[in-house]
């Protein structure tokens, strides 16, 4: 028996999984695999979630742009992080939600400028948002701080949008911890997909799970307009739900542990970039897939800015690295080092070998 989704009502009929076409077809939802996701989150939580607290979407996408969607209302602002993830900035741009930026400290291993959220905050602050881990920054939050990021949007009336699509992707000293740990001192949407923990990139399937014990939310109605937003939108794809309890319930810890050893050994390789003169590592990445850098230009000649670098990097050694002003931190780098080991070792030699050859006699 298989329950599924039609405007807004649920409906069940006798099926297998061998049937997903039909079902498809007449624009079903799964409902079962809600249940499949509450469970997993829950492991790592203080209490447990309902099918009902999740909400599943085109991957984490979709997420981002149904909870953004969600929130913006004439003269409403959102917190955002620098360095961050453009797709908010775009979401927010699109919806009007006006954008105000604090920014993560890289000298404290990229934890929040609390400080400087308090000041930009005011009545009309709907969210703020962190990464957890962090792309791109490759950080891991401690708990300290977490708590600290709760109490403090406790203090100024706003909820957490936590983005954990690298959700136990962990490789150094601080483990992952949910945001939603701390649901019973400020409301947590918890945003996530199968693509990074699970390596399926491009199957698009993500969720949005309300971590708020206490229900506020739903008292706010920010539940009902994200079902309202769910209504109207496209579901993620039938198969994959089907599939969504196979891949988390019968995925082994071999498959999580080599996932981690992998990332481990390519961050330790990726790190070794500081030994470059002008290029700066100020927190060993311990997360997600990324590491910021910071470029130091009197050390390089006839590079003007990050996005000079970049380009001349990219014609000369083919090799291709985001500049820092893509993220509104200009004059550094953005690199990713979920890359076949020796292409990493490749990369990394050819933008060694392009320093020294800008480099100033």
């Amino acid at each position: 028996m298989h329950f599924f989704r039609r405007g807004g009502e649920i409906f069940w009929r006798e099926a297998k999984f061998v049937e997903p076409a039909k079902i498809f077809l007449e624009g079903g939802e799964f409902l079962q695999e809600g249940s499949v996701v509450a469970e997993y989150l829950s492991k790592d939580l203080p209490y447990k979630l309902s099918p009902d607290d999740v909400f599943l979407t085109a991957g984490c996408t979709q997420a981002i742009d149904i909870v953004v969607s969600a929130l913006a209302r004439p003269d409403a602002n959102i917190l955002l992080p620098r360095p961050g993830f453009p797709m908010y900035e775009a979401r927010c741009t699109y919806t009007n939600l006006e954008m105000r930026h604090f920014d993560l400290i890289p000298e404290q291993g990229w934890e929040v400028d609390l400080d400087q959220v308090e000041k930009l905050a005011d009545e009309n602050t709907v969210a703020i948002v962190i990464i957890n881990p962090n792309n791109p920054c490759g950080s891991v939050l401690k708990y300290q701080h977490m708590e600290e990021i709760a109490k403090t949007a406790r203090k100024l009336g706003v909820m957490v949008i936590s983005d954990e699509v690298y959700d136990h992707l962990t490789f150094g000293s601080n483990p992952f911890i949910p945001m939603g740990v701390f649901g019973n001192i400020v409301p947590v949407l918890t945003l996530g997909s199968i693509s990074k923990r699970w390596v399926v990139p491009g199957w698009r399937l993500g969720w949005i799970a309300t971590t708020d014990p206490k229900g506020i939310l739903r008292k706010t109605k920010v539940v009902d307009s994200i079902r309202s937003i769910l209504d109207i939108t496209t579901d993620p794809a039938t198969f994959i739900q089907g599939a969504v309890p196979q891949i988390i319930e019968k995925t082994k810890d071999d498959f999580f542990n080599n996932i981690i050893h992998v990332l481990r050994d390519a961050a330790e390789l990726c790190y070794k970039i500081k030994d470059i003169k002008c290029i700066t590592c100020p927190h060993k990445p311990e997360g997600s897939m990324f590491v910021m850098v910071k470029l130091n230009l009197s050390y390089l000649v006839d590079i003007s800015d990050d996005v000079d670098f970049c380009s001349k990097l990219a014609k000369e050694e083919s090799v291709i690295i985001m500049p820092g002003s893509a993220l509104e931190m200009k004059n550094w780098l953005r690199i990713t080092f979920a890359v076949e080991p020796t292409s990493l070792v490749v990369g990394l030699e050819r933008l060694k070998s392009f320093c020294e050859r800008h480099e100033k006699n």
